[in-house]
């Protein structure tokens, strides 16, 4: 793995009113590295990666990603990161087809680059035979393969991916997170944000968040050893229990 920081964060703080959801974190993401952001609903995982990926301004604090900074330039970083939301991410009305060509047409991608990405993506998922088929037709394991696929569709070297496995199948989740890998060996940075401890296994490093703050950040195999515990959801579990604010 290489050293070099993709994305940094010192005292990345922010407050909504006298909430504070995310409560001066810091930390480093290197090139190439699949970086496991864990924390129950309601510590500050969402509201962070919002940070991150420019679509909201932090209260205080510094942070870069992919070498743009976090307040003065939103828009660069936007346009240099893949996005995959838990809710959002491709349009259900539109074929498998047309939503790589939008997505490659709002990166401004060729046409020649739009048209052979297509083709390779189209072949890779073996989805040859659904191109024209609206997206809302497609089994939801498909759907979230898709969109990975259209999340570094613009070949980014960072993507953030927020929950992407809910709701799927375990053998679709593994074969969700073998995409991963291929896009990690490619060189492309994964900040990975999930409920599922066994996945945590699957990172690079683990950073787990506890009231808004960084509790914990380690290798797996590092936290277990920390904390005596032979899996990850017991690392999780013996600092989850140290949370004192509601589910926001």
């Amino acid at each position: 793995m290489s050293n070099d920081k993709v994305i940094t964060a010192t005292n990345l703080t922010k407050k909504f009113g006298d909430f504070t959801a995310v409560d001066h974190i810091s930390f480093d993401v290197h090139k190439g590295e699949i970086f496991g952001f864990l924390g129950a609903n309601g510590a500050g995982k969402t509201t962070a990666m919002r940070m991150l990926c420019g679509l909201s301004l932090p209260t205080s604090g510094e942070a870069t990603v992919a070498g743009f900074d976090v307040y003065k330039e939103n828009e660069k970083i936007k346009k240099s990161i893949g996005y995959m939301s838990q809710k959002f991410s491709l349009y259900e009305d539109l074929t498998v087809k047309e939503n790589m060509e939008f997505y490659g047409g709002i990166y401004h991608m060729t046409d020649k680059f739009i048209k052979e990405k297509t083709a390779f993506i189209l072949d890779h998922l073996h989805l040859q035979k659904e191109a024209n088929t609206l997206v809302r037709s497609l089994p939801l394991g498909w759907k979230q393969k898709l969109a990975f696929s259209v999340a570094i569709f613009h070949e980014p070297g960072i993507v953030f991916l927020d929950e992407p496995t809910g709701g799927v199948d375990p053998v679709t989740r593994r074969e969700f997170w073998n995409m991963i890998y291929e896009g990690a060996d490619k060189g492309i940075t994964v900040f990975v944000t999930t409920h599922y401890m066994d996945e945590a296994e699957y990172c690079n490093r683990v950073s787990i968040m506890v009231d808004g703050r960084i509790e914990a950040l380690d290798t797996p195999s590092q936290l277990k050893q920390t904390y005596d515990a032979s899996t990850m959801d017991e690392v999780f579990l013996m600092l989850a229990r140290k949370a004192t604010r509601v589910e926001m």
